[in-house]
């Protein structure tokens, strides 16, 4: 459980009631190195290996609420990471399906998300997430963890009409953006850039999910 996280959060200006509750029941040591896991109520990004991070728990927190999570979506998850939002995702929504490039960190995420907390509605897969996941779309969401240098072409495809997608856009060592992509429900699309972050970048390659 992760109570003062989420208390944390809501200080700090996250107001989707359905977030905070999801991050108050998640403990996000699960989703952390051992060495780490002092740290785990922090709100600052932590290493998992392989030159990735769990992102600050805010950002998370509040790419999710950005999402308009009604429990009724299919959300497509760019980059599982640790998993924590990828479980966070899958105590909001209908269906999550997420793509990760690292075997290690995907099987390690199956391993917690599936075997470990049960998640029946979360679907996995190892590939290259630029490509997006053809079978299974449209999605109502989609949201991506690391940085693209643009926006990748297969994802916008892949929303469905009146859905929204989250995603930083900019190089390593270039101002990044937290950019928002809406289809309205003629499939016309409307770009805004939100804030300034930093995030490790989309690792292309591999076969699609």
């Amino acid at each position: 459980m992760s109570r003062a996280l989420a208390a944390l959060l809501r200080t700090a200006g996250i107001r989707d009631e359905r977030v905070l509750d999801a991050v108050a029941r998640l403990d996000r040591g699960r989703f952390v190195p051992e060495r780490w896991r002092v740290e785990a109520d922090a709100d600052h990004p932590l290493p998992i290996g392989f030159g990735q991070t769990i992102s600050q728990p805010w950002l998370v927190a509040w790419m999710t609420e950005l999402l308009r999570l009604t429990g009724e979506e299919k959300v497509l998850e760019v980059g599982t990471g640790s998993g924590y939002q990828a479980a966070l995702l899958a105590m909001l929504a209908d269906d999550v399906y997420s793509i990760e490039v690292v075997p290690e960190l995907a099987a390690s995420a199956r391993r917690l998300l599936v075997d470990g907390l049960g998640l029946t509605n979360l679907h996995l897969a190892v590939g290259d997430g630029a490509r997006g996941w053809s079978e299974e779309a449209p999605f109502d969401r989609i949201v991506v963890t690391a940085a693209a240098p643009e926006v990748p072409p297969a994802l916008v495809e892949q929303l469905a009409p009146g859905g929204r997608m989250i995603i930083p856009i900019g190089q390593p060592d270039e101002p990044q953006w937290l950019h928002l992509v809406d289809l309205d429900w003629e499939a016309r699309r409307h770009d805004r850039d939100l804030v300034q972050v930093r995030f490790v970048p989309l690792v292309p390659g591999g076969p699609a999910a």
